[in-house]
């Protein structure tokens, strides 16, 4: 019991809860992807989709009951993220500040390189994008918090579409982060080896593309025209 007590303080107990806590969040990220093109359906089924995920789980569960379990899963699992992160990050600098390791960074990619700043723009952005559609606070214009399609497209809409910029940007740092989250994942669980290395680079690409790319339809589409209010 002792050991497992500890074992989040050691450096693979860090790397392990990273890595678990980065998965329930490309989880979460990939099924929010997979609702918002929903939005795609049209405005009754994409609000019918908003609504259901308040009473999903009735008559077990109370109104909302479920998204809020969901919403504090999420939560949780991003402070153990940062918060490894961070940790990971001051046991690294003591290491180099001790001479024990070389720092190089000849052969790091773009998203290892970015993995922190990304990390901490991806956080801020998460906030931002609570106030634009979730509290509809400050940020939204108009906002109906019975009529999410409206929402969004007015949302998108807004301030000549300079938040359509600025979600965009914010999914090329998403999608650095997933590349690289996803091949840390593979690397801290040992699940690559010779043999499938290069299968599980692709598919830490495939994840790193098609989500940031889902998320882009909706706001892109907003803009040229395809997604619009009804009526």
């Amino acid at each position: 019991m002792v050991g497992i007590s500890h074992f989040p303080n050691t450096t693979i107990g860090k790397k392990v809860i990273m890595a678990l806590t980065g998965l329930i969040w490309i989880g979460f990220v990939a099924g929010h992807m997979f609702g918002n093109l929903k939005i795609f359906m049209g405005e009754e089924h994409f609000n019918h989709y908003a609504h259901g995920l308040r009473t999903l789980g009735e008559p077990l569960l109370a109104y909302g009951q479920a998204l809020w379990i969901a919403r504090i899963v999420v939560i949780v699992a991003l402070v153990a993220h940062i918060w490894s992160a961070i940790s990971l990050t001051l046991l690294n600098k003591q290491a180099r500040s001790s001479g024990y390791v070389q720092h190089r960074k000849l052969n790091a990619n773009a998203a290892q390189m970015t993995m922190i700043y990304g990390g901490i723009a991806l956080v801020l952005f998460i906030l931002f994008h609570l106030m634009h559609f979730t509290l509809g606070a400050v940020v939204h214009p108009s906002f109906d918090p019975d009529n999410p399609y409206y929402n969004v497209v007015i949302g998108f809409q807004s301030y000549g579409y300079i938040l359509v910029v600025v979600y965009l940007v914010a999914l090329i740092a998403l999608a650095l982060h997933l590349y690289h989250g996803m091949w840390s994942v593979f690397q801290t669980l040992g699940l690559n080896n010779k043999t499938y290395t290069d299968a599980l680079r692709i598919l830490a690409w495939l994840v790193a593309i098609f989500i940031p790319l889902g998320f882009a339809l909706v706001p892109l589409s907003v803009v040229f025209g395809i997604i619009g209010l009804e009526g």
